[in-house]
């Protein structure tokens, strides 16, 4: 059985930083795109960044480009969202995710709170 499982949420302070961690089992994401989705309460998921297999390419939401950071590494199957200057809008449950194609997001995490204090 496929799982994803996040860690590293948590509360923090605004301009504060976290990392995010998803660790894969059940199977290996070789050629798989990661990313990271959020969800603010009350409102829908939104995708927040990927990362292709070779790491080469990254896309990001503007609200975050220059403050987030994703990354993996594919010898521990874990993809990680590195998380700078937050931002209280940045609260959110935070879900990643693994798409064979583009846009195709197959598995999914159960979610890690991330609570943002002003």
């Amino acid at each position: 059985q496929v799982q994803l499982v996040e860690s590293g949420g948590g509360l923090v302070q605004a301009g504060g930083s976290l990392r995010l961690s998803c660790a894969a089992s059940g199977r290996t994401f070789t050629g798989y795109i990661l990313g990271w989705f959020r969800q603010p309460l009350g409102k829908e998921r939104e995708f927040v960044a990927a990362i292709s297999w070779s790491g080469g390419s990254t896309s990001y939401i503007d609200p975050v480009k220059g403050r987030f950071t994703i990354s993996r590494d594919n010898a521990k199957n874990t993809v990680f969202l590195q998380m700078n200057s937050l931002k209280p809008e940045d609260t959110a449950v935070y879900y990643c995710a693994g798409a064979a194609l583009k846009g195709n997001w197959r598995y999914w995490g159960q979610g890690t709170q991330v609570t943002v204090s002003s």
